[in-house]
């Protein structure tokens, strides 16, 4: 192993054991390694300072320093989790630590968007069979609730950039929408665009109170993952929406990126798309991970929301969709990390 100058004068050491805490800002290309300081931590042997030593009896002792070490504070290291997704996707973001603030934030969050969902699930209930009766696909009367209760939602808590409007088709228009997947703040995002698309979404979302009952009554299409069967009648009710006029909206990763990076896309919708002749709008989502990292669900931190909305693109090979808008996704994020 060898030590840069800079370390060893600062009586830093590194050990090859990997422990996942956090990203060290100044590692200088050591990775995967434990930093630890001679000055802070005296006690600890000699052997373990100098490598030539402690490489002989690393292999008898196995172990055994790792777990007297434990105790240790101020363990600095290459985080492992930057970096994952297919290849190519580079784009990473390191999650924010936890604190109280972004915890109160959260409860508010759930508080206020909860309030305002009980009122305006009231009005959609109301509606309902009038919607049924005169607008079954679109059903742009609940999408226009939908679209206050996100914004009133997401104002008081972070800002939103949207760039591209332009290229958004119009309101009638049938298209499949396909963006990148970060955080449960997506879906309030997008809705604030204020189109009659349809999501995908997996069957337990439903069960929510209030929330999945009203994702019911706007026609959002039901998947089981974990079912073939319900996979093909999923695509097949898809491909009728569409061909009704309907909008149908993916994320073709399939589940929420752990650290931002863009994950392999499944070809589902552009296979819709090739099929019907309808366009494919590609969306980049930006900054919904950072304020709502995947897994930390009760805690909203601060920041801003961009969203990119790039130019719909057409096509009769669904491979070729799916590598031109998963590229055109790629290409974004790198520009803005």
């Amino acid at each position: 192993m060898v030590f840069t100058s800079s370390y060893t004068q600062m009586g830093l050491f590194c050990s090859p054991y990997k422990d996942l805490v956090r990203k060290h800002p100044g590692h200088n290309g050591m990775q995967n390694c434990v930093i630890f300081s001679r000055q802070k931590y005296p006690s600890t042997s000699q052997s373990f300072f100098q490598p030539q030593k402690r490489l002989i009896g690393m292999y008898n002792q196995k172990y055994k320093w790792h777990i007297q070490d434990k105790r240790l504070k101020s363990i600095v290291v290459r985080s492992e989790i930057a970096g994952t997704g297919s290849p190519g996707a580079s784009y990473s973001y390191q999650l924010s630590e936890f604190n109280l603030g972004s915890k109160l934030r959260g409860i508010c969050f759930y508080s206020v968007t909860s309030f305002i969902a009980i009122f305006l699930f009231m009005v959609m209930l109301i509606a309902h069979p009038f919607v049924l009766l005169r607008d079954q696909y679109q059903r742009k009367f609940h999408n226009l609730i939908a679209k206050i209760w996100a914004s009133m939602t997401i104002t008081p808590f972070f800002r939103l950039k949207i760039q591209g409007s332009e290229n958004l088709p119009p309101q009638n228009s049938p298209a499949i929408y396909v963006s990148n997947h970060q955080s449960f703040l997506d879906i309030y995002t997008l809705l604030t665009l204020g189109r009659n698309f349809k999501f995908v979404s997996k069957t337990a979302i439903f069960l929510f109170p209030v929330v999945g009952w009203a994702m019911y009554l706007m026609g959002t299409i039901p998947l089981n993952r974990m079912d073939r069967k319900s996979q093909l009648q999923t695509l097949k009710r898809c491909m009728e929406l569409v061909k009704n006029g309907g909008s149908v909206f993916f994320f073709p990763e399939g589940t929420r990126s752990k650290d931002g990076s863009l994950g392999t896309f499944k070809k589902g919708a552009f296979s819709i798309a090739a099929k019907t002749g309808v366009p494919v709008v590609p969306i980049t989502l930006m900054g919904t991970g950072k304020i709502m990292p995947s897994g930390m669900e009760g805690t909203v931190n601060m920041g801003m929301v961009k969203v990119v909305i790039h130019e719909p693109v057409k096509g009769d090979d669904a491979d070729l969709l799916c590598t031109q808008v998963r590229n055109m996704i790629s290409d974004e994020l790198l520009r803005n990390c």
